[in-house]
């Protein structure tokens, strides 16, 4: 019995991306704790005209049919800003990536990536790393521990089996990325308190509120502060001025004030730690959608969401300091503030701190020190597009 042919397609209209989304939607509802995102979010993400990334990038989405149907979905992109990056810290010349990747089984795994790798191989990329879908600070890497529990706010989840599809294609691990549940509601270890009430006898030390009065002038200082201390990490691509707009805008309406801390030495900001209510758990109770009645339990759910996850999806401390004992402190003081505030303000009993590269050795120690523990990992591949002779 022959088996129709695979057939693989760009996706270029409007019709044509909003079957992507729906095709990636449809192969994650197929997994027990997936979350159904807000469809309009995952719309925009995709379009040219809404995603500031495709203002560097050169992006092509391509879906799979098979006997007419649609059987799985591949992006494969070219970040500009990233190609000029120092290779040795993951990206660099050459670098194109792929992402949103789903298939219905390994044959149309493996037609998906390869064409992905044509199209990178024609823009004379030399090397792929991925999935990424499609900037690094979105949903990077492919999960392959963790599925036994839903994921939290602005996370990936994948099933098992595209691990090894991947790998049988000749992919190689090039960084795994870790996330750590961190039991909130109960106290923090003996060092840890002893090294953040010395801090707050520290009067050089100032830990603050985020204002959302200034918002984008909050914004600025957090990004000028993230693009310092990640600068040397491995797959660090700088943000863009139109990407701070655009993150800040679409993060304003889940920043509460009292979750969300910057560190000031001697008057000026040198850290800060962001923290951000699970609206996932929300998204499961409506289904993803707004309409009928979505919309209000949102709004709700908006002025004072109570009793759900934390994620902390970025912290940071500027690079002058770090490694020094003042560092670690401000991480613990930070940390202490939004979680005694997320237990006793929110009713929260849990938190998630990732992604963190599993050779951040500074920041697992912290981890460690919290006792927190890994409860998810990413995978980010790589493979060589250069043809043997």
């Amino acid at each position: 019995m022959t088996h129709p042919e695979i057939v693989i397609t760009p996706v270029r209209s409007k019709r044509e991306r909003a079957s992507f989304v729906d095709l990636g939607r449809a192969f994650s509802a197929r997994e027990e704790h997936w979350v159904p995102q807000l469809r309009s979010e995952q719309l925009e993400l995709v379009n040219p005209k809404k995603n500031p990334f495709f203002q560097h990038a050169t992006v092509a989405l391509f879906m799979a049919h098979r006997g007419g149907k649609a059987m799985g979905r591949i992006a494969a992109h070219v970040d500009h800003v990233a190609l000029e990056l120092p290779p040795e810290q993951g990206m660099g010349p050459g670098t194109g990536m792929f992402g949103y990747f789903d298939a219905e089984d390994e044959d149309v795994a493996a037609a998906l990536l390869k064409r992905a790798e044509e199209w990178l191989r024609e823009r004379s990329m030399t090397r792929v790393l991925g999935p990424i879908s499609l900037s690094i600070w979105e949903e990077p890497g492919l999960l392959v521990r963790g599925q036994d529990h839903a994921p939290m706010i602005m996370m990936g989840h994948h099933p098992e089996h595209y691990a090894a599809w991947i790998e049988r294609r000749g992919y190689a691990e090039a960084k795994r990325l870790l996330t750590y549940d961190l039991k909130i509601d109960e106290e923090a270890p003996p060092l840890v308190r002893r090294i953040v009430q010395s801090g707050e006898r520290n009067p050089r030390i100032r830990i603050r509120e985020v204002d959302t009065s200034r918002w984008d002038e909050e914004v600025a200082t957090i990004l000028a502060i993230l693009n310092d201390a990640w600068s040397r990490n491995w797959g660090f691509v700088p943000f863009t001025p139109s990407e701070i707009a655009y993150a800040g805008k679409k993060l304003k309406p889940v920043i509460f004030e009292d979750l969300n801390m910057i560190a000031e030495v001697d008057g000026r900001p040198v850290a800060f730690m962001l923290t951000l209510p699970d609206i996932n758990d929300l998204l499961a109770r409506i289904d993803g959608k707004l309409f009928p009645f979505g919309w209000v339990r949102l709004l709700r759910w908006l002025k004072k969401p109570r009793g759900m996850g934390m994620r902390v999806p970025l912290m940071g401390v500027l690079q002058e300091l770090q490694n020094s004992r003042l560092a670690s402190q401000l991480a613990f003081m930070l940390i202490s503030r939004i979680r005694d505030n997320a237990s006793n303000v929110y009713h929260s009993k849990r938190a998630e701190i990732g992604w963190i590269l599993d050779d951040n050795k500074g920041m697992m120690a912290i981890a460690d020190a919290i006792d927190s523990k890994v409860n998810r990992e990413y995978v980010i591949y790589e493979k060589s597009l250069v043809e043997r002779e």
